[in-house]
């Protein structure tokens, strides 16, 4: 897919947050959610996405949602932080299929990273 589409109200984060679908949820307000990864990069991998955009990437975020969310992402990158005790945390965001986005609907990666460990 590329940057630019429909919105899919199929996708599997949309299924998650109407109930339809299970989730390990970490943490989760009127507007953001955040879960485990079902395909963790590493012990701790968890996703944060929007409740209430229907946007499919950062480029079609509004900014007051992208302001939530990155709260919600520190948020997580504390809690696996203080639970877990990593040498690191990455934060990212995929925009598009080359770019190595596979679910359509905004969200962001929050990793733990320990020494020594590869990704995957």
């Amino acid at each position: 897919m590329s940057l630019h589409g429909t919105y899919d109200p199929d996708n599997i984060f949309a299924k998650i947050i109407r109930g339809e679908m299970p989730a390990v949820k970490v943490f989760e307000d009127d507007q953001v959610l955040a879960f485990m990864d079902v395909f963790p990069q590493a012990r701790g991998h968890m996703l944060v996405i929007s409740k209430t955009s229907k946007a499919r990437n950062l480029l079609e975020a509004e900014a007051k949602t992208l302001g939530r969310m990155i709260g919600a992402t520190q948020k997580a990158a504390a809690a696996v932080t203080a639970a877990l005790k990593p040498d690191g945390v990455i934060v990212t965001q995929f925009n598009g299929a080359p770019a190595g986005q596979t679910v359509f609907h905004l969200h962001f990666h929050v990793i733990p990273r320990y020494e020594g460990e590869a990704m995957g």
